[in-house]
Formats: structure tokens, C-alpha cells, sequence
């Protein structure tokens, strides 16, 4: 699929086919995902790939206290489930290096950082696999994990400091589902209300 198609057709599928994915195409979604940009080249990023019911059923138990359908409707159809975890000491440590603070830089400060760029590479890869999820004629959602972080950690034996930015659901999309999320009745916004050319309000 050219990329402009990828990026028009990207959206949250939030209802799925309870039917398994190709191992071709997880190694590919997976393999993308550790292609993303990553300040310092650190790659401060990692996943947790989650296949089939007997892996997924726990997460869903974990996580969403029963609100996933027990009998695998809907988002719990999902066959796949990528943990996108970020490890933000990976950045303290190398921002720590002589190489990075030379220029005067206390980068190895928390507090010293701009933004969060753990964060925000892990979510360039989150990214990564939204599109690939497209380009292999699946469908994906991006959702956060509100409840039973300590306990998923611990069950899958994720080391200390790495945390999750999030979760992904993967699968076949259903051709009749619930879409659930935000109304339909909501537009896009228009392109001059987001993009401001040389300064703000210079329109798109």
C-alpha cells in the first residue's frame, strides 16, 4: 500500500474477528515497531507481544476488571495485544555520558528535560505499528491501561523501570461491529485551525 493510503486509511478499530494472525505479519509489526526515531539513538523503548486467547484472556483480566465480553467480542477479539514500555533511566544514563555534557547540559536530570522523550519515542513506535497494522490489512487501537499496571508488570515478568505508555489491540477488523470512541457526528477540525505557517494563524 502506498504510504498516503496508509496514513488516510489509519484509524482505531475498536471490534474484531476472533481469528489468529499470521506469524509473518506479527514478526513485521514487531520488527517495525524497533525502527522508530530515538533521541541519542538510545532505543529506550521495548514490547510485550501478547498472542492468542490464553495469552490475551489474562491481560483483559488484569486490566479492564471484566469489561472486555468473556466470550470474546468486540476489542477482546483482538488476537494480538503489543505493550509498548518505556524506559526512562536508559535516557538519564546515556544524557549522563561526557559526549552529552560537554555543551553544559544536566540532562541526566530529570527535570532538566525539555519533554519527556522516553515517552515520546516509545509512542514514534507506537506509531510505527498503528501503520504497519494498516498496511497488512489489519486494523489496530491504541487505548491506555488505567488499572492493574503493577500487578501486568509483574505477571510478565517486565524488569524494573520500564513502564507502559499504553496498549495495542490487533486484528482482523469485524465488518459489523461497534466503533465506538469519540461520536461520528464529530468532523475533522479544518487543516488552518491546526497547521500555522510562520506564525500562528499564517494557515496551512
Amino acid at each position: 500500500m502506498e504510504l498516503q493510503d496508509v496514513i488516510r486509511r489509519r484509524r482505531m478499530v475498536r471490534s474484531f474477528e476472533d481469528r489468529p494472525i499470521p506469524a509473518e505479519l506479527v514478526d513485521r509489526i514487531l520488527h517495525n515497531a524497533t525502527r522508530a526515531p530515538s533521541a541519542g539513538f538510545i532505543q529506550g523503548y521495548a514490547f510485550v507481544a501478547l498472542e492468542g486467547p490464553e495469552q490475551t484472556d489474562e491481560f483483559w483480566r488484569i486490566c479492564h476488571r471484566g469489561m472486555v465480553p468473556s466470550n470474546r467480542e468486540g476489542v477482546g477479539a483482538a488476537n494480538l495485544v503489543v505493550i509498548p514500555l518505556a524506559h526512562k533511566q536508559a535516557y538519564l544514563d546515556r544524557y549522563s555520558k561526557p559526549d552529552k555534557t560537554r555543551h553544559g547540559n544536566r540532562m541526566d536530570l530529570e527535570e532538566n528535560w525539555p519533554v519527556a522523550y522516553w515517552d515520546i519515542d516509545t509512542a514514534m513506535a507506537s506509531m510505527n505499528i498503528l501503520l504497519t497494522c494498516v498496511d497488512a490489512g489489519l486494523g489496530a487501537l491504541f487505548f491506555g491501561i488505567f488499572f492493574g499496571e503493577k500487578e501486568l508488570l509483574e505477571y510478565l515478568g517486565v524488569p524494573e523501570g520500564f513502564k507502559p505508555i499504553g496498549a495495542i489491540a490487533i486484528g482482523w477488523p469485524a465488518e459489523e461491529g461497534d466503533p465506538g470512541g469519540s461520536p461520528r457526528s464529530i468532523a475533522r477540525r479544518d487543516r488552518s485551525e491546526m497547521i500555522h505557517r510562520g506564525r500562528w494563524g499564517g494557515g496551512s
